[in-house]
């Protein structure tokens, strides 16, 4: 069983950064790619960001790209998501969630979720 714990989401003013976390425990983290994942509200939740397990390779989805950057710490254990340039439309909740072995997309299907972190976006 592996555990997820996201932390460092917030309010933030339009043009504003956050970085969020994503911290994994009770499994070998480094058999699993991580993915960020957000649902705003009244919308399905969608993949952002992920990075896979064999080859570090990274994937973003069209609206955070140029502004989001996915990255790991595998001695911490931790994934990160340095969000940029932030707008409203931003404005979710963030999720990180982690898959058993590669992955070549955004929008894999997780074995294991955090509970999120809150991101808002506005003046």
């Amino acid at each position: 069983q592996l555990q997820l714990v996201e932390s460092g989401g917030g309010l933030v003013q339009p043009g504003g950064s956050l970085r969020l976390s994503c911290v994994a425990s009770g499994h070998t983290f480094t058999l699993y790619s991580i993915g960020w994942f957000r649902q705003a509200p009244g919308k399905e939740r969608e993949g952002v960001s992920s990075i896979s397990m064999n080859d570090g390779r990274t994937y973003y989805v069209d609206s955070v790209k140029g502004r989001f950057t996915i990255s790991r710490d595998n001695i911490k254990n931790t994934v990160y998501l340095q969000m940029n340039n932030l707008q409203p439309e931003d404005t979710a909740v963030y999720y990180c969630g982690a898959h058993f072995g590669m992955v070549e997309t955004t929008g894999f299907p997780p074995d294991y979720w955090g509970k999120g972190t809150l991101v808002t976006v506005s003046p």
